[in-house]
């Protein structure tokens, strides 16, 4: 009885062999979502760090797959930013039921003057508030939880 009672506390969460992978030393950046990330701002900002290896550009496509998943976006460059566009972002957030706390890895898998491809893989979990307060977006190690 005493395994049954446990198996009931202890939620399981089923992976597939394509959601994590082991990084393949092409150029990643990794983030613990915030609110702004999440919700309305939904703000998501490539970081400074990527900028020698991405194209220019006012507007450049963007994908991001995740899974048998694919989503396109647009991130639009201003004088200090990167930014993915509000609409496309939301929609990879709310079909991956993304929340505050949860971690991602972007690692890019294809770039050239007209795309920029992104893997995603996904570390849900709960996140201390400390440590999301705290984090900037800027590292360069992955995320180790």
């Amino acid at each position: 009885m005493e395994d049954s009672a446990q198996s009931r506390a202890t939620p399981t969460i089923e992976l597939h062999g394509d959601e994590f992978w082991p990084l393949s030393g092409k150029p990643f950046f990794d983030i613990i979502l915030t609110k702004s990330h999440v919700k309305p701002l939904y703000q998501m900002e490539i970081p400074a760090k990527l900028n020698p290896v991405l194209p220019a550009g006012a507007s450049v496509p963007m994908v991001l797959s995740f899974g048998d998943k694919s989503w396109d976006m647009t991130y639009n460059e201003t004088k200090r930013l990167k930014l993915v566009d509000r609409q496309s972002w939301r929609a990879f957030v709310d079909d991956n039921s993304l929340k505050a706390g949860d971690g991602c890895i972007f690692e890019l898998t294809g770039c050239d003057s007209t795309k920029v491809v992104f893997k995603v893989q996904i570390l849900r979990g709960d996140i201390p508030a400390e440590l999301v307060e705290k984090y900037s977006g800027e590292t360069e190690k992955p995320i180790i939880i």
